[in-house]
């Protein structure tokens, strides 16, 4: 698994690239910790990327479940987008569309988390 990384103004998009699962959930981790660390100067957004996330395991469950706690104590958001139908399935399942918002795109949570990072996702992307 890889997971890249986009800042558009004052929100983090985050984009895991595979099966999120027991083998692969410590690089998912490694990239929120990050998020986390750096959130803890100024209250950033965060945008969960899931477009090519293929399958997420009760431990990548796990591992967002805590990140999301810690993000938000820290006065800071965590959103998810792009869920692929298997990975919405084991969302509604394990009833984490309700822990998480969840869109569509990326484009749809950073128009929900930031007026100042959707103009430099446009502006980025062309739209």
């Amino acid at each position: 698994m890889h997971v890249s990384q986009e800042r558009y103004g004052d929100a983090l998009v985050l984009t895991p690239v595979g099966r999120v699962d027991n083998s692969t959930t410590d690089r998912l981790k490694s990239g929120l910790d990050a998020y986390i660390a750096s959130s803890r100067a100024g209250g950033n957004r965060l945008v969960l990327d899931f477009s090519k996330v293929d399958y997420i395991s009760s431990v990548g469950l796990r591992v967002l479940m805590l990140a999301g706690k810690e993000i938000r104590e820290q006065g800071g958001s965590i959103v998810v987008a792009a869920l692929q139908p298997v990975v919405r399935e084991i969302f509604e399942i394990s009833r984490f569309n309700l822990v998480f918002q969840c869109f569509g795109s990326v484009r749809e949570a950073l128009t929900k988390v930031s007026p100042t990072a959707l103009a430099a996702y446009d502006s980025a992307h062309g739209t």
